[in-house]
């Protein structure tokens, strides 16, 4: 197995999904080993830094990547495998900004009144106990909670020469801030342009569902990711696979439509395991599928419809790809 390790330059982080040169060309059956820089780009490093002040928003969520995967054409499917994410600071931020969340008003929905207070949370990790701190700014309140990393966003160039922020999930993957991808889960995205161009980024030390007031613990990140290619069979949306459960990924506005995509996309999949009619796989989705909100807070709303592996027959999603990475991915950790 080939491990590659690449840390970016402040210069050579991108802020969109298509539109950049791949930083390399890696094949099939890499280990990549990546730094990534926090969405705020280290702009908030105290609880006196404020987002108004400090954050430059023509410059946040930057992405490591692009990566060229050889072989990789459109209607093929791209496999990241996360074998592991590691904070790479001792501290994540976490701020409200003014007209930004899920429980303020915004741009597209307008109410006159003031913003919320512009405010910055810093929480201070412990390794050893594998926690975050969350320390109360306006009282004395304080917890430990666990440390759960996870990315962002995962995603590939767009179709038809988009190029789209990195601020922005859709079916290209991108920022989708789902808890779901995470260390021990494989992402399937469809290819769009040659060489697939994924790019990661967009630590979470930890984050909520629905990520209610736009930011997560955002931090600096240290991942290993094993990537495979699939010739043809592109989902439509990503997938994602854990050893437990199957999921869709739907992002759009509104949020009941960011639901009917997973939940379509979850009556394809049926039909690919199990061989059903599409609606036998629609009633058995009705009486077996969760839809834990990913975020409501970005330009469009994610929602991950996810179907538990143990209510079903065994089945092999892309001939037991997933399976097979996770052995890969043992071995990978063991060295």
């Amino acid at each position: 197995m080939e491990i590659i390790e690449y840390r970016p330059c402040p210069d050579q982080l991108v802020y969109t999904f298509g539109g950049a040169e791949p930083v390399m060309r890696i094949k099939p059956g890499t280990s990549l080993k990546l730094w990534s820089e926090d969405a705020f780009n280290n702009a908030l490093t105290s609880v006196e830094d404020l987002s108004s002040e400090k954050v430059n928003l023509n410059f946040v969520n930057p992405q490591t990547g692009p990566f060229f995967v050889e072989g990789a054409e459109p209607g093929d499917t791209l496999a990241l495998h996360i074998v592991d994410l590691t904070p790479a600071r001792s501290y994540g931020a976490s701020a409200t900004i003014p007209f930004f969340g899920g429980l303020t008003s915004t741009d597209r929905t307008a109410f006159l009144q003031d913003p919320l207070p512009d405010t910055t949370w810093i929480y201070h990790v412990d390794s050893a106990r594998s926690t975050v701190g969350f320390q109360a700014r306006f009282g004395d309140f304080e917890v430990a909670l666990p440390l759960e990393p996870m990315l962002g966003t995962v995603g590939v160039a767009p179709p038809g020469g988009e190029v789209r922020s990195s601020l922005v999930p859709e079916r290209f993957g991108g920022n989708m801030d789902a808890p779901e991808v995470k260390a021990g889960t494989t992402v399937y995205l469809g290819v769009n342009q040659p060489g697939a161009l994924f790019s990661i980024g967009d630590g979470h030390y930890r984050q909520g569902e629905g990520e209610a007031c736009g930011t997560a613990v955002e931090g600096a990140m240290h991942s290993t990711i094993l990537v495979e290619l699939i010739k043809g069979g592109a989902p439509a949306w990503p997938r994602l696979e854990t050893d437990g459960e199957w999921m869709a990924v739907g992002s759009s506005r509104p949020m009941e439509d960011s639901w009917r995509i997973g939940q379509v996309e979850m009556v394809r999949w049926f039909g690919e395991l199990f061989g059903l009619h599409q609606m036998d796989a629609y009633q058995l989705l009705t009486q077996t599928a969760q839809a834990p909100i990913a975020n409501a807070v970005d330009a469009n709303y994610s929602v991950v419809v996810k179907a538990r592996k143990s209510l079903f027959p065994k089945a092999d999603a892309y001939g037991g790809l997933h399976a097979d990475l996770r052995r890969r991915s043992a071995d990978l950790l063991s060295d």
